[in-house]
């Protein structure tokens, strides 16, 4: 998909990802489907600047998707049971919704199949139903942009190969495949939060919009499933800090944000949240790495000012979710944390360790770069930010690097 067809697709995201599902389960085919959505969508950009966007956008580009698929399989001579298919495409009886009703959370769940590798399952339906694209998913998984394409395409090759059904998910289905669908929500609301293309905006309220709904639709779907509400519980209590994150153009840090303009509503609803899952662990039910992190973020915004944050509990749960996940970003919390509790001498002796498997990672070298600074390291520090600012695409975050290297003595 060409940059233009790709930006009519990010504005008309559920309409892509509506289209790849449909003509998905139409015609079994993950390539014709993918192919036809983008061939739809890059002829709106041909002929909408002409003709004039059409009153109904969707159905638009429904009939042209459908169009291009039906081509494209009557040239393949090969499938014939196919082409039969394709010809009947208006005569079908509509399919059975299943368990799951919006059509965009059905995709996620129809995607997120258990036969498929986890990171397979997460990276294709972040490219089919998200929408992003391969470096936006390579960011997110802090991999190689040819290994993500080479890992999406596997994943097709399997389905083809092991004729994986893609059929509407029943209620028993949704347990086995909940993990790669919240896998992949998260993801998609980490792009909004801190967007990673220097061509878009810094903070992208449209995929953290749509992905708070479709937990929201999880929750209703699943309303015991302790990850679900913890998820939901991160989403809201990070969307609360939306309108204090950037100002001036620049990226503010959550201490020196103004606290008077989070959003009180979505910080009552996350700490509700938070005790609720707080009260199922007394009970004895052990949470999950989300709701840990939303415990995390609930310390956080239960502070009236940064100094009066409670950071040995904040350390404290870091370390629980250390014995969850721990991986090396768990670990470059963990030393942020540390620092504000014993100082940065001792949060840079844990966070020097990490460079390895973090090199490619701009945090640790922001984090790395203002450990420093506040060391009086300025040339170590002001290499560092260096290194952030160049592995970054957000502008936003640029600025704010920039500026602070610059007031280096």
């Amino acid at each position: 998909m060409n940059d233009a067809a790709a930006a009519v697709a990010r504005a008309h995201r559920d309409e892509w990802a509506r289209l790849v599902g449909s003509l998905t389960r139409r015609f079994g085919d993950l390539d014709v489907a993918e192919e036809a959505a983008a061939e739809a969508f890059a002829a709106a950009v041909a002929r909408w600047p002409v003709d004039g966007t059409p009153r109904n956008p969707a159905a638009w580009l429904t009939t042209t998707a459908q169009r291009k698929a039906v081509d494209r399989i009557r040239r393949e001579s090969t499938r014939d049971a196919r082409h039969r298919e394709a010809r009947m495409l208006h005569d079908s009886p509509p399919e059975p919704r299943g368990a799951v009703d919006d059509d965009r959370l059905r995709l996620l769940f129809v995607c997120c199949h258990p036969a498929l590798a986890m990171p397979s399952r997460v990276a294709l339906t972040l490219r089919l139903v998200g929408g992003l694209t391969v470096p936006e998913i390579a960011r997110a998984f802090l991999a190689q942009e040819a290994a993500i394409g080479q890992r999406i395409t596997r994943a097709k090759a399997k389905i083809r190969a092991a004729s994986i059904p893609y059929r509407v998910p029943s209620d028993d289905d949704l347990p086995a495949r909940v993990t790669g669908v919240l896998a992949v929500l998260y993801l998609v609301f980490n792009e909004g939060y801190l967007a990673g293309g220097p061509d878009t905006d810094p903070v992208r309220q449209d995929l953290t919009a749509e992905a708070i709904r479709l937990v929201r639709l999880l929750r209703d779907l699943l309303p015991d499933d302790g990850e679900v509400a913890g998820l939901l519980a991160l989403m809201l209590l990070t969307e609360a800090r939306r309108a204090a994150r950037v100002e001036g153009g620049e990226l503010v840090t959550l201490d020196a944000q103004d606290r008077a303009s989070w959003d009180p509503d979505l910080i009552a609803e996350g700490h509700r949240l938070v005790r609720e899952r707080l009260a199922a662990a007394a009970a004895g039910t052990a949470p999950g790495r989300y709701q840990i992190l939303a415990a995390i973020n609930a310390v956080h915004t239960s502070a009236r000012d940064a100094r009066d944050t409670d950071w040995s509990q904040v350390v404290a749960l870091y370390d629980q979710l250390a014995r969850l996940d721990p991986s090396p970003v768990v670990a470059l919390n963990r030393a942020i944390a540390v620092a504000e509790l014993e100082g940065p001498d001792v949060a840079l002796a844990l966070v020097e360790p990490l460079a390895p498997d973090l090199d490619g990672y701009h945090p640790y070298h922001a984090t790395r770069a203002d450990l420093l600074r506040r060391l009086g390291l300025d040339t170590e520090a002001r290499a560092a930010y260096d290194r952030a600012i160049v592995l970054t695409g957000n502008t936003a975050e640029v600025a704010a690097l920039s500026r602070r290297r610059d007031g280096l003595p």
